[in-house]
């Protein structure tokens, strides 16, 4: 199987400009990039189609290319955005492009000698040329008719009340300089996006064509959706992102483990690097049995450890089994903390928990899990109520510091899903 029959396998082809000889030149180790614009700190995990499509690239013996936009990220790209973005300071955009540059670096091979992926910043072609050299070099290579017929400009200005900037309509102009340069000064012959970056990277290829007079090729994948139609990669509490400051890994995990059934196959295809023989497995255990949520418990494993590490992924999956009556011995305070930031949290005075405490009975009345005293006391002698996720049927059972877990929370349950923790002030 080549690159492309691996793509369109996992159905991450949206549109080539030209499949058949793309295919053909790929039968040869092809240099390709892709450009990840810095509009913040980290990336999330929308960029992960792009980014692994670029290892899937160098893993069939391709040479990738990831381009830091410190010219285009300054700018800010229009496609896909119904209002204009805010425009970062050079500070921001510096911060930016140092941190997901690391991340770029964590997911690329840039150590093997056959084929070591490249990281480049497109400032470092862009910052020396004269807004007139610009505008005589390369704006007179396209027609504004070429442009606003461009589907990101168009749907902008089709929108009277936000409309474009010119400093967003020439993006364009910037991304196909881009690709222009690559293609003059690294052989890079493919460009590769989101499926509403075809403008962008036909505008490249065209330059290309009547600049340097050869062919480049372009090809973009499908912006991922999901199947009850909300965004990917946001869910209530907003992005998931790929820093673990930003998003714990926890949640990350836990963002994959409640895929929509609907949507869990094809993520697999998507953002992991199983083979088709594992995901047909899969698939088929999935048509089977989707309560058991074998393909779930796989995709959100997978994907966790790639972007965070085995160990990392352990945590998160013990984190889980918490939250279904699982052991809390050996548990990481990290770890804990994650669980805490899911589960109402209430707190409580220390001092009341010193001596002799206070009663199982008014401890869960105090969590909220209690609506009276009464009520508590028939679910504690019920065998219903946990502390610590041990059963505990005493209600006038004594409550004291030494209960506390990392000498700050307890953890009650009643049931099997109604969690609180009583953190000690």
């Amino acid at each position: 199987m080549n690159i492309l029959d691996e793509l369109q396998w996992r159905g991450l082809v949206a549109d080539c400009t030209d499949t058949v000889e793309l295919t053909k030149r790929l039968a040869a180790p092809t240099t390709l990039y892709c450009g990840f614009d810095p509009t913040g700190d980290s990336l999330h995990v929308g960029s992960l189609v792009p980014l692994l499509t670029l290892r899937r690239f160098q893993l069939f013996g391709h040479h990738p290319i990831a381009v830091a936009g410190g010219a285009t990220g300054s700018i800010g790209d229009p496609s896909g955005k119904t209002q204009e973005r805010q425009l970062l300071t050079q500070e921001i955009l510096q911060h930016n492009i140092t941190c997901v540059g690391a991340q770029l670096k964590r997911w690329l091979d840039f150590d093997t000698k056959q084929n070591p992926a490249r990281l480049v910043d497109n400032a470092s072609w862009t910052r020396n040329i004269s807004f007139l050299d610009f505008l005589r070099d390369i704006g007179k290579h396209f027609t504004v008719n070429q442009m606003v017929a461009k589907e990101s400009v168009r749907a902008r200005m089709e929108d009277r009340d936000v409309g474009i900037s010119y400093t967003e309509f020439s993006y364009m102009l910037l991304q196909a300089f881009d690709f222009m340069v690559l293609r003059r000064d690294a052989d890079c012959e493919l460009q590769i996006g989101g499926s509403d970056q075809w403008g962008n990277i036909t505008a490249g290829t065209d330059l290309i064509r009547k600049k340097l007079g050869v062919r480049a090729f372009g090809l973009t994948l499908p912006l991922v959706t999901k199947a009850d139609g909300t965004k990917f990669g946001k869910t209530e509490t907003g992005t998931i992102w790929i820093d673990p400051k930003k998003t714990s890994v926890y949640k990350f995990f836990q963002f994959w483990v409640n895929t929509d059934d609907r949507d869990v196959i094809r993520y697999l295809k998507y953002f992991t690097f199983l083979t088709q023989e594992e995901i047909t497995a899969l698939e088929k255990q999935h048509a089977e049995n989707p309560g058991a949520r074998v393909a779930h418990k796989a995709l959100a494993k997978a994907a966790t450890d790639m972007i965070h590490g085995e160990l990392a992924t352990a945590e998160a999956i013990r984190a889980s089994e918490i939250l279904f009556g699982g052991e809390l011995a050996g548990i990481s305070e990290a770890t804990f903390n994650d669980i805490i930031g899911e589960i109402p949290t209430k707190e409580i005075e220390r001092i009341k928990l010193d001596g002799s405490g206070m009663t199982f009975v008014d401890l869960v009345v105090h969590s909220g899990l209690g609506a009276s005293k009464g009520q508590a006391r028939k679910d504690i002698e019920g065998g219903g109520v946990y502390l610590n996720n041990v059963r505990e049927t005493n209600f006038q059972r004594a409550v004291t510091l030494k209960d506390l877990q990392f000498d700050k929370h307890l953890l009650l349950r009643k049931g099997k899903k109604n969690f609180a923790v009583v953190t000690a002030k």
